[in-house]
């Protein structure tokens, strides 16, 4: 993807060995910039990553999938230039497996896989609006 990206979105794409949070306005290119990041990160350089290697956490579950489906679209797009490249075509397979969720999704996995570590019940369930509205009252 050849954009004419700022220098702030520029260096969110270059950064590496670093958690990164990126926040704007909607409609400021953050999930472009998203995408370039992790294509960047898992085609370029001496040792590029796998996809399922990655957390992308987004607010909502259409972001998520919107996100997911960029990302797919770019690695396709990646891999019609380099046709050959047993990594990419790898992280086809792998993309459907990596963390693109949302920050309630991955919390609940957490709790889920550690409910051991906090001494919570295993068969926690997460309570509607209308059954916090009855423990209200």
């Amino acid at each position: 993807m050849c954009m004419g990206w700022t220098e702030a979105q520029q260096k969110v794409i270059d950064t590496r060995k670093k958690n990164l949070l990126v926040s704007a306005a909607a409609g400021s290119g953050k999930t472009a910039v998203l995408v370039e990041r992790i294509i960047s990160m898992i085609s370029e350089g001496e040792n590029p990553i796998d996809i399922d290697h990655l957390l992308v956490v987004t607010f909502t579950n259409a972001a998520a999938a919107e996100m997911r489906g960029r990302i797919g679209k770019a690695i396709d797009a990646k891999l019609q230039k380099e046709p050959d490249n047993a990594h990419l075509q790898k992280q086809v397979s792998l993309l459907q497996s990596a963390q693109i969720t949302t920050i309630h999704s991955f919390c609940l996995n957490v709790i889920r896989n550690y409910f051991h570590r906090i001494d919570l019940d295993p068969a926690f369930k997460i309570a509607e609006e209308s059954e916090i509205t009855l423990m209200k009252s």
